[in-house]
């Protein structure tokens, strides 16, 4: 009949392959049969791949997702689309669903099981992929630190990811949807990731998924020393140049590539060959993995020499080999040494020696494939490594990837491994464009820049080893070192921060005309003065009227107050006398805010300078007049908002009315960074306690974390107002709004932890004593609030 004509048509081939025969894994056999598919017989490579493409799309147009699957009857569909299931070399077409509880994948061919569900409340995280160069992969992971996902979707509309991608996102309570690198390299330099962890996020942020072997997540060769019987992790000398790739670590190698690159025409580059591909993928892994390879190579395996056969050899080959650049994966800092030994008993070939292939030749230092991996991961998380990671990563994902900074590092590639690098649907000859794609997906893909500026450096004390004190899953445990913040607070303090989410209003006091703008206490508590914009007010003393003052600050020995003025001036307070006993007549504008320290004052104006004074006393009597020496003067484009000196007072920040922050250099009057990072006024700034960042708040709601080292901004989280005035320990934040709410942010975890109701009016300054365990808030309701910590 006609019908079984149709069917035998679509069955009829030449060749059969048995793979797997017998359930055991071996080359595939080949036995020679009638005819080819109809879609084999066409000439062209691109023609061929039309046809099983509209093949597979009516199949799909013919079907849809069957319901009866649903994990209860009472689920309301959502929406419903054609993808397919992407797993290694393989992907799976099918059918998409997701429904108010569960997301579901249903393949038309059943396999690994008739359908695959997810309940979206088990979700973690998610992440948009590029998958064969388009905008069309969905990673879900339902776990924190699982290096593979629970699925990977490859959709044929990109609006198709979108939309299910923007459900499950608003579905997640505290979900992130698009969480940047820079957010966790806050965590990162903070210890709270690991570097195992950082590399990881790093890897999926740049569309690295174990379910695709050409993006395969990359990380670093770390140790240099493969044939010492002891390894010390103590020895510079046992480490990698983190700073090189790999083709550059052997300079007479380099020295020959540099040469061919010089005499090579456009487009240019150093190495043919990747760092990092599905060959080179399943070389590492071809013990635990044995069909991709055998897939991937036609049903051979590879020749015996050129196995996986030994740490050092491999090692060795990188560094002399001709066109052999490769990286490591991540199972080399895992917990799984499976792919170290062949406990499938593969016939993996005989080498040239006579030796058969079999469990991967360890270096001497290790005394088993568990301690080789545990050694691996200590050198990882090692102090060397965290203070030069950064380096690699400013290669992989950062600045040195592209460009001219990628020629001075000796960091280029084939034009073809980079994103962008060619426009497959500009080819309009389909075997070529065939041919380009295949190209792409097997040679190797430089993973998506994630950053565009040098990269942070870790904070790096001397903390415990991380693989030794803890899984790579935890966060790293307090230790002692010298540029540690958690080692700068006392107990008290921690205890505090760690508490400040039970603040407790104790009084309240309405003691101003206008709004309050500055606070300042004596040391030992029992005076509190505060500044509005009418009035300047001194504990048991009577007040002083003037227009709109600014800020105010108490100067050691508790003897003299200093206000700064919206008439242009800067006014110094006997508080023994009660009168006022001079006036530092500055600048051309209003000085909206002032610092001081180690007796010089620092002032801020809207007349666009910061102005650096010496010469006054630490202590003043009210009939001796002081000369003002002005030591520096830094000039900035448009006014000037506010400042903050960090705790050496060697560094000060500024923060202008036009949304722009400056980091200076006080030892030299110069700039080290501006960075544009708020859409309108810059309301408040601060350092963190160890210097390390700048926390930035504005009137566009953002509150940005910037690395002094770099300039980079690495974290940015919103809210839905302004945030006028915060304090912060470095991790978390304590934030007054427009609104009057007092906000606790979490910093490391990206969300706000806590909504203080405080003030009816914005909340303008705020002031945490020494121990942290009192804080005192002043607003436009012109309300001055005392709040206390409740352990």
């Amino acid at each position: 009949s006609i019908h079984n004509i149709l069917i035998y048509a679509l069955i009829c081939f030449s060749q059969v392959y048995f793979i797997k025969e017998h359930n055991i894994v071996a080359p595939y056999k080949i036995e020679r049969v009638s005819k080819l598919h109809r879609a084999s017989c066409l000439d062209k490579l691109g023609d061929q791949t039309a046809m099983i493409t509209a093949i597979l799309q009516s199949r799909l147009a013919r079907t849809s997702f069957d319901k009866n699957r649903f994990q209860s009857v009472s689920e309301k569909l959502h929406m419903e689309c054609k993808a397919e299931m992407v797993t290694p070399l393989v992907t799976n077409p099918g059918h998409v669903c997701i429904t108010d509880t569960n997301l579901y994948f249903q393949p038309l061919n059943g396999h690994p099981k008739p359908v695959v569900q997810i309940t979206l409340q088990d979700v973690r995280r998610i992440y948009k992929r590029r998958h064969g160069l388009m905008p069309l992969g969905l990673e879900v992971f339902c776990t924190e630190d699982d290096l593979c996902s629970d699925i990977y979707l490859k959709f044929y509309e990109p609006q198709d990811r979108d939309d299910l991608y923007f459900y499950i996102a608003t579905y997640l309570e505290h979900h992130v949807a698009e969480r940047t690198a820079e957010s966790y390299t806050l965590q990162w330099q903070r210890g709270h990731l690991s570097n195992y962890q950082y590399l990881l996020h790093l890897n999926n942020l740049a569309d690295r998924s174990c379910n695709d072997l050409s993006q395969y997540p990359v990380f670093p060769w770390v140790i240099d020393d493969y044939c010492s019987a002891e390894l010390d992790l103590s020895n510079p000398g046992t480490f990698r140049d983190l700073s090189r790739p790999v083709g550059a670590l052997n300079k007479e190698r380099l020295e020959r590539l540099l040469t061919r690159y010089q005499e090579m025409p456009e487009p240019k580059f150093m190495y043919g060959s990747h760092y990092s591909s599905p060959g080179y993928v399943l070389f590492y892994l071809v013990r635990i993995a044995p069909e991709y390879m055998l897939c991937l190579q036609n049903g051979r395996f590879d020749n015996a020499d050129r196995m996986f056969n030994s740490i050092a050899e491999t090692w060795k080959n990188c560094l002399d080999g001709a066109t052999d650049f490769k990286e490591l994966i991540p199972e080399f800092y895992g917990d799984d040494v499976s792919f170290l030994v062949n406990s499938l008993k593969l016939d993996l070939g005989k080498r040239q020696g006579g030796q058969m292939v079999d469990d991967v030749e360890l270096p001497p230092w290790a005394r088993s494939p568990e301690d080789f991996l545990q050694k691996s991961k200590d050198a990882l998380e090692s102090n060397y490594v965290s203070e030069h990671l950064h380096e690699w990563i400013d290669l992989i994902f950062g600045y040195k990837q592209k460009g001219s900074d990628a020629i001075g590092a000796h960091n280029v590639f084939h034009p073809l491994t980079y994103e962008g690098g060619v426009d497959l649907n500009s080819i309009e000859d389909p075997d070529e464009k065939v041919a380009m794609l295949t190209q792409i997906l097997e040679f190797g893909q430089t993973p998506k820049q994630l950053f565009v500026t040098p990269h942070p450096r870790r904070i790096t004390p001397k903390f415990k080893n991380f693989s030794q004190t803890c899984s790579h899953n935890a966060p790293l445990a307090d230790s002692p070192g010298e540029e540690s913040f958690e080692d700068l607070t006392e107990e008290s303090k921690s205890l505090a921060w760690n508490n400040i989410t039970k603040l407790q209003l104790h009084e309240q006091y309405k003691i101003h005309k206008e709004a309050v703008t500055g606070i300042a206490v004596s040391c030992n508590g029992s005076s509190v003065f505060t500044t509005s914009q009418g009035m300047f007010f001194l504990t048991n003393v009577e007040p002083f009227v003037f227009q709109a003052l600014s800020s105010c600050l108490l100067l050691p020995g508790d003897a003299t107050v200093i206000s700064s003025s919206w008439d242009n001036n800067v006014y110094f307070y006997s508080i023994a006398f009660a009168r006022r006993q001079d006036t530092l007549m500055g600048h051309d504008d209003a000085v909206s805010k002032i610092c001081w320290h180690d007796n010089r004052l620092y002032s801020a104006s809207w007349d666009s300078t910061v102005k650096v004074w010496s010469g006054v006393p630490a202590e003043m009597t009210c009939t001796r007049r002081q000369r003002f020496d002005m030591l520096a003067e830094l000039e900035h484009d448009v006014s000037v908002n506010t400042i903050s000196l960090n705790a050496a007072s060697t560094l000060l920040v500024s923060g202008t009315k036009e949304g722009t922050v400056n980091i200076w250099d006080l030892t030299t009057a110069t700039i080290l960074h501006q960075i544009p990072c708020h859409s309108g006024t810059v309301c408040d700034t601060a350092f963190s306690p160890d210097s390390r960042h700048v926390l930035s708040t504005g009137e566009d709601g953002c509150l940005n974390v910037i690395d002094v080292q770099t300039g980079m901004l690495i974290s940015s989280l919103t809210s839905d107002e302004p945030q006028r005035c915060f304090i912060w320990d470095g991790n978390s934040v304590l934030s007054g709004s427009q609104s009057g709410e007092l906000l606790v942010w979490d910093l490391l975890g990206g969300k706000i932890s806590e909504r203080i109701q405080g003030h009816t009016g914005a909340v303008t300054c705020i002031w945490m004593n020494e121990q942290c365990s009192s804080i005192i808030t002043g607003g436009e309701d012109r309300q001055i609030m005392f709040w206390k910590l409740q352990y």
